[in-house]
């Protein structure tokens, strides 16, 4: 069917619509109905159906005659190896590891702590507990003590899984000394801490009386078969940030996950089996969840888990490298990457010295693609570059140009249209919906699809508060945008990233896509600051890219001029800083929020998911702040 005939389904017809989606899923108790509203708005999808989310993702394809085929590849920049898994082979280390944990008395509905860094054991760890029914929940390897204490707390996981640590370009971190001290700041530690060991990194499990080690445990195992649980039964816990200080952790569920998972896979991202996508993310975080794990495996593809970095490991060519080594058809990153690759390789030289032929599709998300990015990339690699907007929230994607449905004219700026099942509008501060073209807050009309969010872990009333109440019968994203008279979808920003100058209400996101176009701007961030005249200014700040030259005052004067000429005079955009890098999270999103407050010298805490701390440190003092 064509994209609006889906849409419209979906929307209209949801139980047509996602039960012709469930035959995708081999089901131990197939659903007859899709959706329970009996609880609204607390939704649940395929009631009265059970499945086991492992047995679909490795089992069902070994019994179809494919156990020889590459299911998950493994390359290391850090060590500079590579390990490729057929499905067989991932099913054998995936049953005995399951069996290593039934063992220590893990069972379904207990909860699993997995620290761990981006290596093959991670993803074995979480499909050894959806084989078992257990609930895991990753905490991304490095995270301070105190931060992973605050999610065993809340989680009361039975047993936790780690590393003795990871490898980042020139340096290591020693995973164990952090468990340790994260278990001393909690009441809720787990009776079970198994570690495995690798070679390069100091500390084993043998450091503690009492934890196992993970080659043993497993040796001794009997392998584990798959139980049955129900779609409705909680998959994963994964943690996100909350307003309050304390995490939101985030519940999906079995079956909805499964169905939604694998129609993205064929309709979004037009892969199937034994195709090859490379999700170049991290399973800490939602994207290495859905796919690099789940989604991949799930319709029989091939996944690669990639240990590095965009640059550095060794050079700007290492995503290029390992799409020829593998043959990628699909890469999927965080536009940040690119920017990275941009800033160190303006010209991309480096993708003459490999083959990535194979490539067909860059798939971008995590925050806005913006067009000058987009556009480059378009450039250099001569293939589609489609922008795709969602959230940990949501597991899947909200909006999206849907490559193996119907694919649609690309607009930069634009992740493109709602995805099936996503009834997105955009309100008014009232909850009045708007004209096409005016901004306003973008909302998901009630029920959501299947694999969203379930509720917030043992929280319903957090979950109400946080997502459901400020506009009922929505679901409120917190991001800003408009829709187009085409059905394009437009997302600014964060709503509080829009600011008020001088009783104008401005989109930072819309000065920074105007910013980005400059030729000598690799990446930017522009924020609003108080100002006791206008009540708000926006400020700019600026990476260079590698190799421009240029007066720091005249590419203020430049910046100034093109904001003023694309929106305006009333956004009063003067102020221009070059910085040598931006402080970002570990998944590339730039902490605005953080930056307003060290620049409104207010006080701030340290996001826990920041990438280089050191940069936040030299933002500080260059404006006039103090060291975190």
């Amino acid at each position: 069917m064509s994209y609006a005939e889906a849409y419209r389904e979906s929307v209209e017809q949801p139980e047509r619509f996602w039960l012709d989606a469930a035959d995708a899923v081999d089901w131990d108790v197939a659903p007859t109905r899709a959706l329970d509203a009996d609880d609204a708005p607390m939704y649940r999808w395929f009631p009265g159906a059970t499945l086991n989310t492992c047995f679909n993702a490795l089992d069902r394809h070994v019994a179809a005659g494919r156990g020889e085929q590459a299911a998950l590849i493994y390359d290391s920049a850090m060590l500079g190896t590579t390990r490729t898994y057929s499905y067989a082979e991932l099913l054998d280390e995936v049953s005995r590891f399951a069996g290593a944990l039934a063992a220590q008395g893990v069972t379904a509905g207990d909860r699993v702590i997995v620290y761990m860094p981006m290596i093959p054991e991670a993803a074995i760890a979480m499909l050894a507990c959806a084989r078992i029914g257990a609930i895991h929940s990753v905490v991304f390897g490095g995270f301070a003590a105190a931060e992973l204490a605050a999610r065993i707390d809340d989680a009361e996981p039975k047993a936790l899984i780690t590393a003795s640590g990871g490898l980042e370009p020139g340096r290591t971190i020693e995973y164990l000394p952090i468990v340790e001290r994260a278990l001393g700041l909690t009441a809720n530690a787990p009776g079970t801490v198994i570690v495995k060991d690798r070679e390069q990194i100091p500390g084993s499990a043998s450091d503690v009386a009492g934890w196992l080690d993970w080659d043993a445990a497993a040796a001794a195992a009997e392998p584990a078969g798959c139980v049955s649980v129900a779609a409705t039964d909680p998959l994963y816990i994964l943690y996100t940030s909350g307003t309050t200080g304390k995490p939101k952790g985030v519940v999906r569920d079995n079956g909805g996950h499964a169905v939604a998972l694998a129609w993205s896979m064929r309709n979004l991202y037009d892969i199937g089996p034994g195709q090859v996508m490379w999700t170049a993310s991290d399973v800490g975080w939602v994207v290495g969840h859905s796919y690099i794990v789940y989604g991949p495996l799930l319709v029989g593809a091939t996944t690669v888990l990639y240990e590095g970095k965009p640059v550095g490991t060794p050079d700007a060519g290492a995503f290029w490298r390992v799409i020829g080594d593998h043959g990628v058809r699909a890469l999927f990153t965080a536009p940040t990457a690119i920017r990275a690759i941009r800033k160190v390789d303006p010209d991309a030289k480096e993708i003459a010295q490999y083959d990535i032929s194979s490539l067909e599709t860059l798939f971008a998300a995590g925050e806005r693609l913006d067009p000058d990015t987009y556009e480059w990339a378009t450039a250099k690699l001569g293939i589609p570059v489609i922008d795709h907007w969602w959230q940990t929230e949501t597991g899947w994607a909200i909006c999206a140009n849907l490559r193996g449905l119907e694919p649609m004219p690309i607009k930069a700026g634009s992740p493109t249209v709602p995805v099936p099942g996503y009834h997105v509008e955009i309100l008014d501060g009232e909850g009045a919906p708007v004209q096409a073209g005016t901004e306003g807050n973008i909302v998901i009309e009630l029920p959501m699809p299947p694999g969203t969010l379930a509720g917030l872990w043992r929280d319903e009333d957090r979950y109400v508060k946080s997502y459901l109440a400020t506009f009922p019968g929505y679901y409120l994203t917190g991001d800003s945008g408009y829709i187009d008279a085409d059905g394009y979808v437009y997302v600014l920003g964060r709503s509080d990233d829009v600011i008020n100058v001088a009783g104008h209400r401005l989109s930072t996101g819309s000065m920074e896509a105007v910013v980005a176009g400059h030729a000598a701007v690799a990446e930017c961030a522009v924020i609003g600051i108080k100002d006791e005249l206008k009540g708000q200014r926006p400020s700019g700040y600026v990476v260079l890219k590698a190799g421009a030259d240029i007066d720091p005052e005249q590419l203020r004067v430049e910046l100034v001029a093109m904001v003023r000429d694309q929106i305006g005079a009333v956004a009063t955009f003067r102020d221009v800083t070059v910085v040598q890098a931006l402080p970002k999270t570990r998944s590339g999103k730039i902490l605005r929020k953080t930056m307003r407050q060290i620049a409104d010298h207010d006080e701030y805490t340290v996001p826990s998911t920041i990438e280089d701390p050191a940069v936040l440190d030299a933002l500080a003092r260059l404006l006039g702040g103090r060291d975190t």
